[in-house]
């Protein structure tokens, strides 16, 4: 092989700029950077770090000069980030976890721990199947450690893109983009009604017969309310949607005071419904039976214990 062909293939060395420049990344720059993305404040963002603002804003000029960047647009009501600040959010979020894994794995393998896996899960997840499956892979790997966090599906997709978590569990209907997934579970909606309600009592009953209705509904970023109106869009009609609530048991307790019908997951009626004195009516649209999938990054680049706990959960099926 020619020596031009060899040299090729050969790393470029840093230059001595590209490594002055490597040196004004440190991690508390990162963390504030992150700090104001999630606030889209400065003096937020300085509060929550017990940082003085003056001092925060110093360090991003400072940022912006060393690299020829500007990170964020100065709003009237905040900031918002620039491309290079997008840029920069994948690529801090993804540092500062690594960073924070080190720390707590080496403390873990001092306290007998032998592993530890960061999840995003939606509600349905959450509250229908994982207490369970945790459950069976901790008597299968009881010195691991989980850290599970609850987000709306795209929420728990936005966050395993910048590497906030190595899985994530979500809608089967939410956008994925460039993530690997895997089927989780199937579940199916039911509409919970007071036991004196019209609809109580039926075999099953179609959405739109019951848009005459008043609606408790959920969160407005869960993909069950996202799918609700635009369900009710196509039969071009409106919801009566009378109040938004963050969670199953909310729902069930709107509607046991008689504040109108709601509509979750079969298994979470039965988890925190069941014992109210309400009725579950299936859905009988083809859209009210659900996946819910599994998604990473790269499955082949997982930690250790993220390869256990992916292998687990691909192996479960209600």
């Amino acid at each position: 092989m020619p020596l031009a062909s060899i040299a090729l293939d050969l790393p470029r060395a840093v230059t001595p700029s590209e490594a002055a420049l490597t040196r004004r990344v440190d991690l508390t720059t990162l963390r504030l950077f992150v700090a104001i993305c999630d606030e889209q404040n400065l003096t937020r963002a300085a509060q929550r770090e017990g940082i003085a603002a003056s001092a925060v804003s110093k360090r991003m000029n400072d940022f912006e000069l060393a690299f020829g960047v500007t990170l964020f647009k100065r709003l009237a009501k905040g900031m918002a980030l620039t491309p290079a600040g997008e840029a920069l959010l994948h690529h801090a979020r993804v540092t500062l976890l690594n960073v924070e894994k080190i720390a707590v794995e080496l403390s873990e393998y001092s306290e007998g721990v032998r592993g530890h896996v960061r999840m995003l899960a939606n509600l349905s997840a959450i509250v229908q199947f994982l207490p369970e499956d945790l459950s069976a892979f901790f008597g299968a790997h009881e010195l691991l450690r989980v850290d599970l966090q609850e987000r709306p599906s795209g929420q728990v997709v936005r966050g395993i893109e910048e590497g906030a978590a190595e899985i994530g569990i979500c809608s089967g209907e939410a956008d994925v983009r460039g993530l690997e997934s895997f089927h989780y579970r199937h579940d199916n909606l039911v509409v919970v009604t007071r036991a004196d309600h019209p609809l109580a009592g039926r075999g099953d009953v179609a959405f739109i017969d019951t848009l005459d209705h008043d609606y408790i509904g959920l969160h407005t970023a869960s993909s069950i309310y996202l799918r609700c109106q635009y369900a009710a869009t196509q039969a071009g009609q409106a919801m009566r949607l009378r109040i938004n609530v963050p969670g199953f048991d909310a729902v069930c307790r709107m509607v046991q005071a008689n504040m109108g019908i709601g509509l979750i997951p079969d298994r979470a009626f039965e988890v925190v419904g069941a014992g109210m004195g309400l009725s579950a009516v299936p859905l009988r649209d083809d859209w009210g039976r659900r996946a819910l999938k599994i998604v990473v990054r790269e499955a082949a680049n997982l930690s250790s214990t993220g390869k256990l706990m992916l292998e687990h959960l691909r192996a479960v099926e209600s």
